[in-house]
């Protein structure tokens, strides 16, 4: 039925065996290596990664700051330049004020005078209305 050739098997394995070196050697090897190189390069790349996100969250961080600081500055320049505004509108206000102070002053002045001037022609001119009045009294 089947024969077994001894020789024949004892090429096969041994042809088995060069074949497995030869490929160790000239394929599993380089494989392996290439693809520890390529790990420990990527571990590299992680670590220069972290390295350049800390980098980064401290310039965010300066950023923050800066930008803080900017507005901060701003507002207390806002809040001075409000202020500076309120004092020159209040003494604007003050001055206006005391001004129609003056003005209404002389003019209370003013209708005194003329009440008193009024007042002195109605008197004398009163005895003339005692006339004209005993006149028209006199006529009903």
């Amino acid at each position: 039925m089947l024969d077994i050739h001894l020789p024949l098997m004892l090429f096969v394995l041994v042809l088995f065996l060069f074949l497995i070196v030869i490929l160790n050697k000239m394929l599993f090897q380089p494989l392996v290596s290439f693809m520890d190189d390529r790990d420990n390069s990527i571990a590299k790349d992680l670590e220069a990664a972290k390295g350049l996100t800390g980098n980064t969250d401290e310039l965010n961080a300066k950023a923050e700051a800066n930008i803080s600081d900017a507005k901060n500055e701003a507002a207390a320049i806002r809040q001075k330049a409000t202020d500076d505004e309120k004092s020159s509108a209040a003494s604007k206000v003050e001055n206006k004020q005391s001004e129609l102070d003056k003005e209404y002053g002389s003019f209370i002045k003013k209708l005194s005078e003329d009440k008193e001037n009024l007042k002195n022609s109605l008197l004398s001119e009163m005895p003339l209305f005692k006339e004209s009045l005993k006149a028209k009294f006199s006529k009903l």
